[in-house]
Parts: structure tokens; sequence; C-alpha cells
């Protein structure tokens, strides 16, 4: 039995041996082992007795016991920090000395207003200036009691994104620490309602959600209006609407039954005419924060510009009759070339004035600031001599219709200005006016004899036309000795019928824009012909198919191929490429039927840009070249000149049409043009392409730079 005890494992001191290796066996029971239950009790209540400790090292900040819903007591903060490097402040609040730090209410203290750093880094100089000026006019702190003001910098300039800037800022803060307003509108040309969402989508991301109205049933336009005009509160989800003029006239009623806090006009020169409906829809939207952007404030008097002015701060310049009495009709007689010294100095007394009380509301930099950031433009004035058959059918037309008279009793009729479109298109190309050869309409009697024989408008024939001449041959030379792209720009879809049928002829790849295209097909068109990989050469636009705001960087040569009255409409089209962006040094072409009404309509802009940088930019020493009753010689043919434009500045650089001194210093392409470059031959030229051409049809050239090489790029 001894032995037996031995086996069991059992030592002789009577302990029982475990083997380090091997359990001992369990019972098997079915029960499921428990845990001792006064020692889960005794864990527990060791974690809470414990104080909650924040799992970080060395951590000092608070312990986060406040409730929810509990409104946190002490000082307010502003939502960006001011004191960042870089920051935009637009508000500071007054310093407080120690004493009234501690008699104010915590709770209404003002706070700084920091432009969010996101926008804020992007910002170039003059921006943050153009942001700091509109905050400050919007919120009445620059004239009190008046909420509007006008945005006029020049093309290229980014006021798109100063805009931007003041909604965001507007929309998220104020002084009072709570968002200066809940909603706002943007209201613009239709085709720049997808342009202003996408740049909204670029500088803000997802931050916001803003709704573009470009289209729909009237219904379902009314149902989202009606959605805006609804929402309340601190965070209301778009509080960004986007809407064409148009359409905003046509629903008017449902965004007049609310308020809102800041409405947008862009391209704002359409609400130049008081009377028209547009701006009457507009005037009564229940907002007193009014900011009109236009990069072209006066177009054709001082009443249109009465009118912006009055819109974004009425009363400001008293009422339109007042205006009309005390400012428009001294600065006018004062602008005449045939005024009396007394005249213009009252002119001058009284622009002094006006300038004085709008420069409070209006902010305007020119384009020079671009220089800093863009390569060098060349701007060319080129005249080009008639063919023999535009010759022939522009007297044949003098002599039949009768319009002369009539502008000389100064009237013009409907006649008249039909005679106006026709000898403009004949000296785009006589194909324009071939259809009124046949039926003989009037001034083109018989005029069908001097179309050379067999000749048909379904070819393009450009030897017909100077002016078309000169255009191929800058588009051939451009196409061989260059990987340049062009843009062409014409008042008439006749002449881009025309462009085209030459692009086809020459085998050039070209894009066409004009009014019947969709507002989100021309936003691909635009997109694809800026890619350096896409083929196109050409992009072909109408000035009339909201040209404006279109960005067509990827091109760097700008033929204007017809002149406009209105000289906002050419700045327009010729800004669409030297602007933000642009790599490469641009040539704009602006070609002129010499001696023709087309130089008359030249010299007639020349008169209204005059008044408008008397005006806006303030520039006192514009020559007072045309009297008004010049321009009434718009029916004559000049024969004999190389450039009637010249002839009329009556320069004092040139002898015999060759120019003697160059231009003055400090002149660009912004100067007067008696200040730019004159060539009568091509010795003059700076630029390769335009020298290629001048032998086809090129009489007279005016150019100039926008600033000197060097400068250039930083």
């Amino acid at each position: 039995s001894r032995k037996r005890q031995k086996a069991a494992g059992e030592t002789e001191s009577g302990e029982c041996y475990r083997s380090p290796f091997r359990k001992p066996l369990a019972q098997l029971t079915n029960r499921p082992h428990c845990l001792d239950s006064s020692q889960h009790e005794a864990f527990i209540r060791s974690i809470l007795s414990k104080p909650f400790k924040v799992p970080i090292p060395n951590y000092k900040g608070p312990l986060g016991l406040r409730s929810l819903g509990v409104k946190r007591a002490g000082v307010r903060s502003p939502l960006h920090d001011p004191f960042e490097e870089g920051a935009l402040v637009l508000y500071e609040p007054p310093v407080l000395s120690a004493h009234d730090q501690l008699k104010i209410d915590k709770d209404k203290a003002p706070v700084h207003v920091v432009v969010d750093p996101v926008l804020s880094r992007v910002l170039r100089p003059h921006q943050r200036e153009g942001v700091k000026f509109l905050w400050d006019c919007v919120t009445s702190r620059r004239i009190p009691g008046s909420h509007g003001c006008i945005m006029a910098d020049e093309m290229g300039l980014g006021k798109t994104l100063q805009c931007i800037t003041l909604m965001w800022t507007l929309l998220r803060q104020s002084p009072d620490c709570k968002p200066e307003i809940e909603k706002a509108v943007v209201v613009s040309p239709s085709s720049l309602v997808r342009n202003w969402y996408n740049e909204v989508e670029k500088w803000l991301g997802g931050r916001i959600q803003p709704l573009a109205i470009d289209g729909g049933s009237k219904e379902e336009i009314d149902r989202k209006l009606v959605g805006f005009m609804n929402q309340r509160g601190l965070r209301v989800p778009s509080p960004i609407l986007i809407i064409s003029y148009e359409t905003f006239r046509l629903h008017a009623e449902v965004l007049q039954k609310g308020s809102v806090g800041l409405v947008i006009c862009d391209e704002g020169h359409r609400l130049k005419n008081s009377e028209n409906q547009t701006y009457q829809a507009l005037n009564s939207l229940n907002t007193p924060r009014r900011v009109l952007i236009s990069g072209t404030p006066i177009q054709n008097d001082l009443l249109e510009y009465f009118s912006l002015v009055h819109f974004v701060n009425s009363g400001i310049l008293g009422t339109a009759q007042e205006f009309k009495r005390h400012f428009e009709m001294p600065i006018l007689k004062g602008r005449d070339a045939d005024a009396s010294e007394a005249e213009r100095h009252k002119g001058e007394e009284r622009l002094k004035e006006l300038i004085s009380i709008v420069n409070r509301c209006l902010i305007r930099r020119t384009s020079d600031i671009l220089s800093k950031y863009l390569p060098v433009k060349i701007e060319q004035v080129v005249c080009c001599r008639l063919t023999p058959l535009q010759t022939e059918l522009y007297k044949n037309f003098l002599k039949q219709a009768k319009p002369v008279e009539e502008l000389k009793e100064g009237k013009i009729s409907v006649s008249s200005l039909s005679s106006i479109t026709s000898l403009k298109k004949l000296c785009n190309h006589p194909a324009l006016i071939y259809d009124k050869c046949v039926e003989e309409e009037e001034g083109f009697m018989g005029a069908l004899d001097l179309f050379p024989a067999g000749y048909s408008t379904k070819s393009v024939e450009p030897q017909l036309s100077g002016k078309m001449l000169v255009l191929d041959y800058i588009l051939a030379v451009t196409k061989s000795t260059s990987n340049d792209k062009v843009v062409l720009v014409s008042n008439y879809t006749q002449t881009l019928d025309l462009f085209e049928k030459l692009c086809r002829n020459r085998r050039y790849l070209y894009v066409r824009l004009d009014g019947t295209m969709s507002i989100k097909k021309r936003a691909k068109i635009v997109e694809r012909f800026n890619s350096p990989s896409s083929p196109e050469f050409i992009f072909m636009l109408s000035s009339k198919a909201g040209g404006c705001g279109l960005n067509l960087i990827g091109a760097n040569r700008l033929v204007m191929f017809d002149p406009d009255w209105n000289p906002a409409n050419d700045e327009q089209a010729m800004a669409r490429v030297w602007r933000d962006g642009q790599k490469k040094m641009c040539y704009i072409y602006r070609l002129l039927s010499t001696g023709t009404i087309e130089e008359k309509i030249f010299q007639r802009q020349t008169h209204k840009k005059a008044l408008s940088s008397c005006v806006v930019d303030e520039e006192q020493d514009v020559e007072r070249h045309f009297s008004l009753g010049e321009l009434k010689e718009l029916f004559t043919l000049n024969e004999t000149t190389t450039s009637d434009t010249h002839d009329k500045i009556k320069c004092r650089r040139c002898v015999n049409g060759h120019q003697v001194r160059p231009p003055p210093d400090g002149s660009d392409c912004t100067s007067d043009l008696s200040q730019w470059q004159h060539c009568a031959d091509k010795r003059g030229l700076q630029d390769s392409v335009l020298k290629a051409a001048w032998d086809a049809a090129v009489t007279f050239t005016f150019h100039h730079h926008s600033h000197e090489e060097q400068r250039g790029i930083p």
C-alpha cells in the first residue's frame, strides 16, 4: 500500500506532488464557470471611485464638465484669429481701458470680423483692399445710412472673388458675433449663372451650397424661389441664390415677398436705365445692401451713370432732374471741343464735385495692377483699305440713300439706323449685302452689276474685302509660325458664318459660340478650347452673345473684326484673353475700314470713353478731339486718307505721315490714341504677324503695349 501511495504522487512528507508541465485534471461538469461576484463588485467600485482623467500626458485644459445647451460664460470670441499672420481684419472692436473692460457687458462686447483664411490666403493686395471697401460700404460704415456700392474694377481684376469673399463673411460673422445676413442673391446675365456657381464651388469648396437657377418651367422655378425665401435661422441650407436678370424679372413677385440680406448685380450696367422693368423689379427687392459689379460703369451718358449710383444708394446724388441740371449739363458743355473757357471751368468744377461724392461708394482699379501678374499685351488698331468693289458699292450707296439730311436736322430715324447697319456690313464683306443688291433695296439699286461675273455667296472670296484679306493673312501666318490660338469677334452672326466658311476652306479647326447655345454646352466648349492639348485653333464669338465674363486664356491673339457703337462691348470682348491665368504675350487686332463709317464709329467710341475715364478714372487731361458736330459726318467716304482717325487727332508727333517723336514716357494702351505709336508703314511694328499681313490691305496702324517687358511676370 505504501508503494501504491507513492505511485499516487504523494511525497514522504505527505505533500501532493504537481507536475509543472501538466495541469491537474478537472472534474467534468455541465455548469458554466462563474466569476466571483464579490471580486467583480470590488473592481467596479475601484473604477468609480477614481475621477476621470484625460488620456493625454500633462493635459491642463478644462475637463469638459459643461452640460449641453448651457451658454458658455465669459468673453465672446471672433470666428477666425485676427492675430494670425496674413489675417484680413475687416472690423476691429474699439480698444477699451481696464476700467471700461470691467464695466462692459461680456455678452454684448463686439468682436473682430476676420475673413476666412481659406479666402484671405488667395486674395491679392488689391483684392484685400476691395473686400475691405465693399464690407465698409454694405455695413454703412463708409456712408452712414447708405448700404450700397459699385465695384467698378476693370476686367480681369477678380471682382467675382472679391464679392464671394464679401458674401461668405456676411453670411458667417459680424461684430455682434452672429451672421450679418441670412441670405444673398446674385443676379447676372444668363451666360454667367453657371460661371458664378462654379466660382463659389472653386473658392469655398463644399462649405456652402448655392442655388443656381438656369432653366426649368415657371412652376418649378417658383417652387425653388419660394423654398429659398422661406429659409430662416442661423444655418440656412442654401443661403446664396444665383439667378439671371430675365428669370428675376419674370419671378420678381416671389422674391419681393420676403427680405434678402444682400443683392449683387453682375454686369450691372444693364441697370443704366431706371425706366426698364429689370431695374424696377430689382429696386423693389426688400434689401438695403446692394452691390453693383461693372467693369464699365459709364457707357453712353452721365444719366446712365446716375441710374447706377441711385440704384445702390438712392438720394446720394438727388433726383434725376437735379442731377441733370446740376451735373450733367455743365459737364457735357465743358467737354465739347467748342466750349468757352468759362464753360470748361464750370464743367471741371462740377466734375470734381461729382467725383468726390461718388468716390465714397465706388471703387475702381484699372488693369495697370494686372501688369505685375500678366505678360505684355500689344493692342493694335489696324486701318484696312477697302477693295475696289467695296469702294464702288459704298459710293453708290451714299449717292442713293439720303440719311445725311436727317442727321443734320438732328433726327435719327429707323431708315438711317438701317443705313448705318448696311454700311457696316459692307465694310465687313460685300457678301453680307449681296441679298439687298439682288432685291434692289434703297441704296443698292443697280449695285448687282458691280459684282464680278459668276459671283456666288457660297464661297468666301476673301479678296473682295480689305479686312477679310488682312484676317486671312493674320490667321495663315499665325498658324504656320506658332502654336498660338486666335479668338475672332464680330457683332454680326452673318460675319461669323463667313469666318466658318473661311476656316473650312483653310482646314482650320474652330469652335463657334453664339446666342443659340445652351449655357452648359458653352461652359464645356470654353473648358475644352482652353486646354493646351485641344486641337481647335480658332474660337468665334458674337460680341452680342454674352461674351462678357468668358475666360479664353487658351488663346493669346484676338481679332475684333468690327467696332461697336458701345465701347464697353468692345472692351468686354477684348478682355477675354488678357486676364488672370494668361501665360503668353497677347496681341489684340482691332480692324477698321479706312475712311469709312467704321472709323467714325471708332471716333465716337473715343468720345464716350473720354467721358467715362473723365468721371470714373479721374483722368483730367482726356483730349477733347471730337466735337459733337463732327459726329454727324457718318455718311461720307474719305478715299484719299490712310487713316481718318489719325487726321482728326491733328498729330504733332508725325511729319508727312511718319512718326518722328516716340509716344511720351509712361503712356500705354490705356492712354489717349494720340499717345500711341503711329505707323504708316510696317517698319515701326512690333508684331511679326501684322508685319507679314501689312501688304494685303493695311494703310495705317496705331499700336501700344500694356506695360514695359522688363516689369514682366514676377
